[in-house]
């Protein structure tokens, strides 16, 4: 059975920690429309593999087959559809709020799993789904206290963990048969694809940013793409796509940390009760699936 070259809970980590960034720059980017941010971020990211991936994996592209591609468009375009919703919803509530709920994934990856993969959970895991519900539900009725935009905010980041849910889902069956690069690149590719066409559709225009703007784009093509998706792309040789989602609930942390510190954005006492009861019920749940879900070693190489 072939082992990773390097620990896949190290690589996790870094992942983590990186897309915790994600949500500050996307606020700091000001007046830009969140899906001109995403698209920018993904077609940044994908004109930096283009000349490495097409020379060195063209032909294992040639190669997809027509059930691969078609898989990998829709992961484009859940990743897509993610980016929209998560984005759109920092400008309705704070970082906080928006990352606690993005980072309930592990609550569709659950249901995701048990039906596509057929894992089994305990009966611990789910009691700590209800109680990480119960947190989510916490924090939108404080946030809906202070005003019914940031419950919308709320919402759209619900739905933002929903999609990305579907993005590891369907990369979990092709990283089985597909390097990491080549993965990432057609499904990058797609998603860019998809938010070039809804950009268009909407009128939001591609020029006109200022030079910061243009930094921010760059750098979330860089940190939390590079460094934070594009290395849970590579995880999902060995591990579930319920482990990466759990993992994730290390982003709240780190992301209102940031935000504290560079938005100067505080955090309500409900969001410090709900997101406390999140982060507690996900914790639950990787000690109560830890000894069950373990990391998956196949027989195909990983050239990178």
């Amino acid at each position: 059975m072939e082992k990773p070259p390097v620990q896949p809970y190290i690589i996790l980590f870094i992942g983590v920690l990186s897309i915790s960034t994600s949500a500050i720059f996307v606020k700091l980017a000001g007046d830009a429309p969140a899906s001109v941010i995403a698209f920018y971020r993904l077609a940044i990211a994908v004109g930096i593999m283009a000349p490495y991936v097409l020379w060195k994996h063209f032909d294992e592209i040639k190669q997809t087959n027509k059930k691969d591609w078609v898989l990998a468009i829709l992961s484009g375009v859940f990743l897509a559809l993610h980016f929209i919703l998560w984005f759109e919803s920092l400008g309705y509530t704070t970082v906080a709020s928006s990352v606690v709920l993005v980072a309930l994934q592990p609550v569709f990856a659950f249901m995701g799993t048990y039906l596509f993969f057929k894992e089994r959970f305990t009966i611990g895991a789910i009691l700590s789904l209800v109680i990480t519900l119960t947190g989510s539900v916490i924090i939108g009725w404080g946030d809906f206290q202070i005003s019914g935009t940031a419950l919308f905010g709320d919402l759209l980041a619900l739905l933002g963990a929903m999609t990305v849910t579907g993005y590891f889902l369907l990369g979990q069956n092709l990283r089985k048969r597909q390097t990491i690069l080549t993965y990432t690149f057609i499904a990058y590719g797609f998603a860019a694809a998809t938010l070039l066409l809804y950009n268009l559709a909407l009128g939001y225009p591609f020029t006109g940013y200022d030079g910061d703007q243009w930094l921010i784009f760059l750098g979330l093509a860089i940190i939390p793409t590079f460094f934070g998706h594009t290395l849970f792309n590579w995880t999902l040789k060995w591990l579930s796509t319920s482990t990466i989602s759990m993992a994730v609930l290390v982003e709240p942390i780190g992301a209102s940390i940031l935000a504290y510190w560079i938005l100067d954005e505080g955090i309500t006492w409900t969001q410090w009760l709900g997101g406390s009861i999140v982060i507690f019920g996900l914790m639950m749940f990787i000690l109560s699936t830890m000894k069950k879900v373990k990391p998956k070693f196949t027989h195909e190489t990983d050239r990178r």
